[in-house]
């Protein structure tokens, strides 16, 4: 039985599920998207005992990424993601916030270690996930998932009864649409996901009932 455990660790008036993956045995793991209030990930990960090994970004918009270079700063860990079509959303993240109101400084542009590329592998927290580049909701959003514990990362890809904007710049709706039905749902009802905003559900559920879908 795996001893994989996720902590959901809500950040950002956007209220974005930056999650600590991690290792329930060993305490090891990684933090996806890190989108900002660096403080209140910190005591998470105090709280839970956790050494941290990378940070993992699922695509680059400012709610999952705005606190990854001073997360990065404080944890001394390496940036892994998202796929390189979204380098420019992340080369303009002081940009984004200067859109939303964010005072200046309070968000840096981030520059990834190491971008992600479908067919490619991930190790987060002792578990290899396969890489799916989902494009749709950002062109560079990725997705891991683990079939053989049915458990899937998606980001801001697919949601409980919903799925990612698609009006932001880059977004496309059919390759959003496109991605999920033809990469995700193929993999199995079963497999139960983790998203970006509010609950997780399972492809099955979404593939089922979701009003963008059926």
């Amino acid at each position: 039985m795996s001893s994989l455990r996720a902590e959901i660790v809500p950040v950002t008036p956007f209220q974005q599920n930056c999650t600590l993956l991690f290792d329930d045995t060993t305490k090891i793991g990684v933090v996806i998207d890190p989108g900002g209030d660096v403080s209140e990930i910190e005591a998470a990960i105090a709280n839970a005992g956790l050494t941290i090994e990378k940070i993992v970004l699922t695509h680059g918009h400012i709610d999952h990424a705005g606190g990854a270079m001073d997360l990065k700063d404080k944890l001394g860990v390496e940036i892994v993601g998202p796929h390189e079509d979204d380098a420019l959303l992340l080369g303009g993240l002081e940009a984004q916030a200067q859109m939303f109101g964010l005072p200046p400084g309070s968000v840096r542009n981030v520059t990834s270690d190491r971008w992600l590329q479908e067919g490619e592998t991930l190790e987060m927290a002792g578990v290899t996930f396969d890489i799916y580049h989902c494009p749709g909701h950002s062109p560079g959003s990725v997705v891991f998932v683990n079939t053989a514990i049915k458990f899937a990362i998606v980001g801001d890809v697919l949601f409980n009864g919903s799925i990612g904007r698609t009006d932001l710049p880059g977004g496309d709706h059919a390759a959003l649409i496109s991605s999920i039905k033809s990469k995700l749902l193929p993999l199995g009802d079963d497999i139960g996901f983790l998203c970006g905003h509010g609950p997780g559900s399972t492809f099955g559920a979404e593939r089922r009932s979701n009003p963008f879908l059926v």
